[in-house]
């Protein structure tokens, strides 16, 4: 039984590094927010300049250029109609950011239960053996309650990184979001400002 606390300790360690390491691919700076896109809508102010942002958007996929792509396909709409299609596509996108996030947040729960539950197997495990031979041998009381604890240290050591990487790719998404929101803004109320 041991054995397989240990091996969903495992598993879920090689689960919470995959998405570690996912995430950290995903969410790099210059994969959702391009340089070269943020710059072209500060430079965006002729319809030429849209039709070349459009083209830019669509030659480097990224959740900026997909939302800068939904608002200008909408500069016919009136300004509130764009700016609200503009909203629901960019919760999209944040939900596309934090895919991932909430396995990280289970394996934070679950891999300090996971420990528990080998702390209280091998507990159940070591007082059996001593119901049966007694406290004759105190190096094997002492080997047993080492590995008793050996499972409990194992799931905090995987839930703790797991807690940092979460805490760091929350913060992180938030702050990719207020560039995404700065950068649309910018682009919506320049193309409005020269529509008046």
């Amino acid at each position: 039984m041991e054995n397989i606390i240990y091996l969903m300790l495992g598993l879920t360690s090689l689960v919470g590094l995959t998405f570690i390491a996912e995430r950290a691919w995903c969410l790099r700076w210059s994969k959702v927010v391009p340089l070269a896109i943020a710059n072209a809508v500060a430079d965006c102010h002729t319809p030429e300049d849209v039709a070349a942002l459009r083209q830019l958007c669509e030659s480097k996929p990224s959740p900026l250029g997909r939302l800068l792509l939904t608002a200008s396909n909408h500069l016919a709409w009136p300004k509130i109609e764009n700016v609200s299609s503009l909203e629901t596509a960019a919760r999209h996108e944040i939900v596309r950011l934090e895919r991932g996030l909430v396995v990280l947040e289970i394996i934070i729960g679950i891999a300090p239960l996971l420990g528990l539950v080998g702390t209280i197997i091998g507990m159940m495990t070591l007082f059996g053996d001593i119901g049966q031979t007694g406290l004759n041998d105190a190096a094997r009381l002492a080997q047993g309650i080492s590995l008793i604890l050996r499972a409990t240290l194992i799931g905090l050591l995987i839930a703790i990184p797991a807690l940092v990487f979460w805490s760091y790719f929350s913060k992180k998404v938030e702050v990719l979001a207020v560039e995404m929101e700065a950068l649309c803004d910018e682009f919506i109320r320049r193309q409005y400002a020269d529509k008046k």
